[in-house]
């Protein structure tokens, strides 16, 4: 979940923006003047780059690649020339919002040489390694089928994206099988490494030409605090919520172990990789099954079954599902018989993969899914989505071409151009994913009239968590009241629920501290190309306490099969965003008038807490993001309390299941 980089590309000449210096002493008007410019030509830079690259994400080629590296050159040595030119204005004494526009338009630069060939060099490295992992794939061996076995058996060895090879890791128990697809996704990866190495040398130019000492200390430097002091405001975070996780991690592989025994059983403690349910293992919570108390009084509350209750409610008889019916050709329906739907009362046709029916059938429903997160907003008194949004927007994978299915919200013309990217199922993942996505766009209109500058969250973090802290919201309480289900279970049911709950989001937070740990130490040099995926396992087992399901060595790349890396994208955002979220939640939480255990707490047509939300969202990045928290919280750093409030009763349980089982 990410928002694309706005400040990739412009079509305008450079020449009609970057003003010969004056050898006169600046002033404040120039310095006005200087900046109308650089917002003007930011805007048309942002709004340019946007187009190319959507087109580059949603029409995988060598020619959406080229425009796509084209825009980004041209947008890069717009970002530099304007940056020198800033300099200019360093020692004026400016109006705050002046001298603020100032420093964000020099930290929030690219890091990209100024040398030309260098240059174009980079842009066209970024593009190919983004176009690599959208075309990844994993292609198992094929045995020898006879001619008429059944079509679904012959399916079952097709070439895996990475959305299949995700449900398969999040559907399937058998450690064996799990084993090989993980090692094949991961195969992607090898192929990029090269080229990898070469983007960090670059980036690391551009990032030193700029004052800097390295690309991962640009990347710090817009924290509005130092490089070290941020480090040291994440340390200190995880710190606070390090305990919860060891104990959950702890409670996790012990069951793990009594469902795959020695294939889960590792003499060093670490979990295997490939048994946690994501090919990344960076979320757990498709393993619920597996880790769900056994206790009978707790055993016997079950997290609402969404994926079936969004199912009904959305109409999708004939819409989604897959059986084969007789003669082996697969239909799309409920209850398929010779291509025909029954159920209930209801008879209609099944559709046959790569049917125009089909296709239709699925985009009514992933739009379906996405107004559920929108009626959320206009609850809380925010407008409806434009209608091009629903024009423009991509809800399904097309049938005709490869896409990239990473799931993104964008602001396309940084005004009303809302959109967002994704391959929707109707699953209770995805229902949590458009929340997540919707909160960006709903934040990326409320600042849309700050200057171009300050069209931004207060940080990035700030940017992750609003969708987040929106979904923390979708409790029984929030399901009852929109029909999906037809009760609220009792207080005893909340071990299930938060146990489920922290499967994503606390396990998250290790993985999260891990993949950009590896990636400043990339950038300083700490960790050198001949380490790259030793250090990576490294980390990965320091933070998560996770290790791969065999062997890795230098001829393998395993973090260029996580999309963030090849795409550039920096991830502590993600990290922050785990955060800051229950800190937003209980605020709203607070402002709806809510009283109550923390994680009850549902918001839910609040014009209290949407107009609290709103005035945050409206402030962009025009302020120092601890003075937008304090207005919005009551603290102005980045605080794991509300998190471990609202786990309480989760991790005293760990604690007595951990110790139990000793």
């Amino acid at each position: 979940m990410r928002i694309p980089s706005v400040l990739l590309a412009c079509s305008l000449a450079v020449s009609a923006v970057a003003q010969k210096p004056s050898t006169a002493p600046p002033s404040v008007a120039e310095a006005k003047a200087f900046l109308d410019r650089a917002n003007a030509a930011l805007l048309k830079a942002a709004t340019d780059g946007s187009h190319a690259e959507w087109l580059a994400e949603t029409y995988i080629n060598e020619d959406s690649e080229a425009t796509t590296a084209l825009l980004n050159e041209q947008g890069s040595k717009l970002s530099l020339d304007l940056i020198e030119e800033s300099h200019r204005f360093d020692k004026l004494t400016l109006p705050a919002e002046m001298r603020r526009q100032m420093m964000l338009l020099q930290v929030g630069a690219p890091a990209a040489p100024h040398d030309p060939k260098l240059l174009a060099e980079e842009t066209r490295l970024a593009a190919s390694l983004t176009g690599a992992y959208g075309k990844g794939r994993y292609c198992p061996p094929k045995p020898e089928i006879p001619q008429n076995s059944p079509s679904i058996l012959k399916a079952l060895f097709n070439c895996m994206s990475v959305d299949d090879v995700d449900t398969f890791m999040a559907q399937s128990r058998d450690a064996a099988e799990l084993t090989r697809v993980w090692v094949g996704w991961h195969s992607v990866g090898a192929p990029m490494r090269k080229d990898y190495e070469r983007f960090i040398e670059l980036q690391n130019i551009g990032a030193k030409e700029q004052g800097y000492k390295d690309t991962g200390d640009l990347w710090r430097a817009g924290y509005d605090m130092t490089p070290a002091q941020f480090s040291a405001e994440v340390n200190r975070a995880w710190a606070q919520l390090e305990p919860l996780y060891r104990e959950l991690h702890t409670y996790v592989r012990h069951r793990l172990i009594a469902k795959y025994g020695v294939a889960a059983d590792r003499k060093d403690g670490m979990i295997p990789a490939q048994l946690l349910g994501n090919t990344w293992a960076q979320e757990w919570g498709n393993i619920y099954d597996i880790v769900s108390p056994t206790d009978p009084k707790l055993a016997q509350f079950k997290p609402v079954n969404l994926e079936q209750a969004l199912k009904k409610q959305i109409e999708a008889n004939d819409k989604v599902g897959l059986k084969p019916n007789t003669n082996g050709t697969i239909y799309f329906g409920a209850d398929c018989e010779n291509g025909v739907s029954t159920r209930g009362a209801h008879t209609g046709p099944c559709f046959k993969p790569g049917s125009d029916e089909l296709q239709a059938s699925r985009l009514a429903a992933a739009k379906d899914m996405v107004k559920y997160g929108e009626s959320f907003f206009t609850s809380l008194g925010f407008m409806p989505l434009p209608k091009t949004f629903w024009e423009r927007s991509q809800f399904v994978h097309p049938r005709d071409r490869d896409v990239v299915c990473h799931a993104s919200a964008w602001d396309v013309d940084q005004v009303d151009d809302l959109r967002v990217k994704m391959c929707i199922e109707v699953n209770d993942d995805y229902f949590t994913t458009v929340h997540h996505e919707l909160g960006h766009n709903f934040y990326q209109r409320a600042y849309n009239q700050q200057p171009m500058i300050f069209r931004s969250g207060a940080n990035d973090g700030f940017h992750e968590a609003i969708g987040d802290a929106i979904a923390l919201s979708i409790t029984p309480s929030y399901l009852k009241q929109i029909g999906l289900t037809d009760s609220e279970p009792p207080a005893e049911a909340d071990i299930p629920l938060q146990l489920r709950t922290a499967l994503d989001k606390i396990a998250f937070l290790p993985f999260a501290l891990a993949l950009d740990t590896w990636r400043w130490q990339v950038f300083s040099g700490e960790i050198k190309p001949a380490d790259y995926n030793k250090a990576w396992w490294q980390l990965r087992e320091k933070y998560q306490g996770v290790a791969p399901p065999v062997n890795r060595s230098e001829a393998d790349f395993d973090p260029g099969a996580k999309m963030h890396v090849p795409s550039n994208v920096p991830y502590v955002r993600y990290f922050l965003a785990r955060i800051y979220q229950f800190q937003f939640y209980k605020a709203m939480c607070d402002a709806s008038g809510y009283k109550g255990p923390l994680n009850r707490c549902s918001f839910y047509g609040s014009k209290a807490a949407g107009d609290k939300l709103n005035a945050m969202l409206m402030a962009g990045q025009s302020q120092p993001w601890q003075q937008t928290l304090k207005t919005m919280t009551g603290s102005d750093h980045l605080d794991a309390g509300p998190m471990m409030e609202y786990f309480a009763p989760l991790y005293n349980w760990l604690k007595q299941q951990n110790a139990a089982a000793k």
